[in-house]
């Protein structure tokens, strides 16, 4: 099980490190702008509603299998931490819960159901996506704040989960102008525009945070030679931030041709932050308790769920990548025949 004579004990925790990294930036990105386009729903007619249901129900149900194939390798993998994880954050991992279940009925009946009751189901999945949004934020925050007892982490924990919103939103807002057209995908660039900042600030409230809470992250920043290898990571951030807020100052465009650069753009900010994250707290899965290492199940039980990862993850990059080719371009009117 040794790869290039790096023994499997060494290679096999970091691999299934990666790849959950690697499933929770594609669930952030995927289902946030699905998410997104939910809390994007309070401000929209009841035919705008239709249009934004339209342009995310062919993908909504695969975004979420990222969800599950990250929380299942860090069970699988890390059991350890998985107790820890959790265990500090259970309430909120219930009503993230709650707020994907309620969206997911409240997709189903807000046509189904009698016309006095549809508005209260597109309600219904403003609200599920809101309460998805806002714990998955908070548990962001809490984690950043190494799961810390006391107002001052709690604050943090919640203003995180608000920016997140935010940034969902913002994320939600460019598929929309990727995916519509008239009046729909002007709102669209206007909600985006006033996402955008609110997203920059919580992405400084967390990069100004992470390391004052931890001296070792503070050097792993700072310290010389990484603070000029590391500088392009925040240049090139607030360089897309302004990139884009010109670029949406110029959008709409009559002909659509570069409709899609938003969201490419927002992509690239989700990654971007991440990237920084994951360099922040490497190698700890438990920040500053518990590392990759440490946490891992055996070698053995590693390679044989390896095994079975070689096999799942491309057939669901094949699906997915399939449902995004077939269902590509604007939006059409909603059915559900």
């Amino acid at each position: 099980m040794d790869l290039f004579g790096i023994p499997a004990a060494q290679w096999l925790p970091l691999a299934f490190a990666v790849l959950m990294g690697v499933s929770i930036l594609a669930y952030v990105i995927l289902d946030g702008y699905d998410l997104g386009v939910g809390l994007l729903m309070a401000g929209a007619t009841r035919a705008e509603r239709d249009v934004m249901v339209a342009s995310i129900g062919p993908f909504w149900d695969a975004n979420e299998t990222w969800l599950v194939l990250g929380i299942g390798i860090l069970l699988v993998a890390f059991p350890v931490a998985h107790g820890m994880i959790l265990g500090a954050l259970y309430l909120p991992v219930a009503l993230m819960l709650l707020g994907l279940t309620l969206r997911g009925v409240a997709f189903e009946f807000r046509v189904k159901a009698q016309t006095q009751w549809q508005a209260w189901w597109d309600r219904a999945f403003i609200a599920g996506s809101a309460l998805a949004a806002v714990t998955q934020g908070y548990m962001l925050g809490a984690y950043i704040m190494g799961f810390q007892a006391g107002w001052a982490a709690q604050g943090f924990a919640l203003l995180t989960g608000l920016c997140l919103a935010a940034g969902y939103a913002f994320i939600g807002a460019t598929w929309l102008i990727l995916k519509t057209e008239g009046e729909l995908q002007a709102r669209a660039v206007r909600f985006a525009r006033t996402t955008l900042w609110l997203s920059a600030l919580g992405m400084v409230a967390v990069s100004v945070a992470t390391p004052l809470v931890s001296p070792r992250i503070f050097d792993k920043w700072f310290a010389f030679p990484s603070i000029l290898l590391l500088a392009p990571i925040p240049l090139v951030t607030g360089l897309v931030f302004v990139a884009l807020w010109v670029f949406l100052r110029r959008m709409p465009r009559a002909d659509h041709s570069l409709d899609a650069t938003p969201f490419l753009a927002a992509n690239m900010l989700f990654m971007l932050a991440f990237a920084g994250l994951a360099y922040s707290f490497y190698p700890y899965v438990v920040p500053e308790r518990l590392t990759i290492w440490q946490a891992a199940s055996a070698p053995e039980s590693l390679f044989v769920i390896f095994v079975g990862a070689c096999v799942v993850l491309p057939v669901i990059v094949g699906y997915s990548a399939f449902a995004y080719w077939v269902f590509r371009g604007k939006a059409g009117a909603l059915r559900y025949d």
